[in-house]
């Protein structure tokens, strides 16, 4: 096996099991860090924290080979006094938690990898951003991002590597966006939200966990990267490609005062629709990642493959 052990902490939800997934043929041990129940399903482990306290959890990070960090409350909700509380403390205090452990230990994971979000830079529809020049935005869910990513570049772990993964909107067949997008589809509703320049910064779900498979193996890399597809779409090209691919021409259009109704009405925010995510990974372009799925096309036909 290539690798001795990885760690997911908060690794439950839908990424986490990506990666466990991606990770398990290959590796002696995944250790996943969750409020559930303790449990173990072949090399998959689950051992239960509350990730706010230290306890024997900390123990299982001893000699990881890498150490993800996924935590964090879901963001599709009103943003409320008592849901912005939660949705800060939720990524904040792990992290801080994380690090305090990281630094009892005397052999430390070799990489933490915190998976933060690419909407820290600000609604982009004149030029890309990324991770040298790219401006950062304002309002509630960039000030998230920040104040994640400065409680985790802050933590002192000199025997560990940090990279702070900004990722896009992860796309995949059993959960995330690309499902509720296709209902959309489905039902008819598939055209463009707003008024559908809004660019999308997406990564396929395979990418997603390469990307941090690659990051284990080029230890030069460390601080901030950008986990994208070379080729960012607009939101009128996206539903555009999905109702091609699953073969349906017509689709009908979400303007923005319907979207402001509809989300209050599922309790979301519009901001997640209609922000222009316009971020490209020059990072990773510069250091030759290979990507498996660098455009819309290959990525929508890999995912309709598989039973949505």
């Amino acid at each position: 096996m290539k690798y001795k052990k990885i760690v997911l902490a908060g690794g439950n939800g839908y990424l986490g099991g990506v990666l466990a997934e991606y990770y398990r043929p290959f590796t002696e041990e995944i250790i996943i860090l969750s409020r559930s129940k303790a449990s173990r399903v072949g090399n998959i482990k689950t051992i239960h924290w509350d990730a706010k306290t230290s306890g024997e959890w900390e123990g299982y990070l001893e000699e990881a080979d890498m150490l993800i960090n996924l935590c964090g409350k879901n963001v599709n909700c009103r943003y409320t006094l008592k849901n912005r509380k939660e949705i800060i403390d939720s990524r904040v205090i792990p992290t801080q938690l994380l690090g305090k452990a990281i630094e009892k230990l005397a052999v430390p994971p070799k990489l933490w990898i915190n998976v933060t979000s690419a909407t820290i830079y600000r609604h982009a529809e004149d030029y890309p951003q990324d991770e040298e020049t790219g401006e950062i935005g304002y309002g509630f869910s960039v000030d998230v991002c920040r104040k994640w990513e400065d409680t985790f570049f802050q933590t002192d772990t000199p025997l560990t590597r940090k990279v702070a993964l900004r990722m896009g909107i992860v796309l995949g067949s059993t959960d995330g966006v690309f499902p509720r997008l296709l209902n959309l589809v489905k039902f008819g509703l598939g055209g463009k939200q707003g008024d559908g320049q809004q660019y999308i910064s997406w990564i396929h779900e395979q990418d997603a966990a390469k990307c941090t498979e690659w990051l284990m193996s080029n230890q030069e890399i460390n601080g901030i990267i950008n986990c994208t597809a070379p080729e960012p779409v607009k939101n009128t090209d996206l539903m555009a490609s999905l109702r091609k691919y699953y073969g349906i021409s017509f689709g009908l259009a979400s303007p923005t005062w319907l979207l402001e109704i509809g989300a209050l009405m599922i309790g979301t925010e519009t901001e997640l629709i209609l922000k222009s995510r316009w971020v490209i990974p020059t990072r990773l372009l510069a250091h030759q990642y290979k990507f498996i799925f660098p455009t819309l096309e290959y990525a929508m036909k890999d995912i309709l493959s598989v039973k949505v």
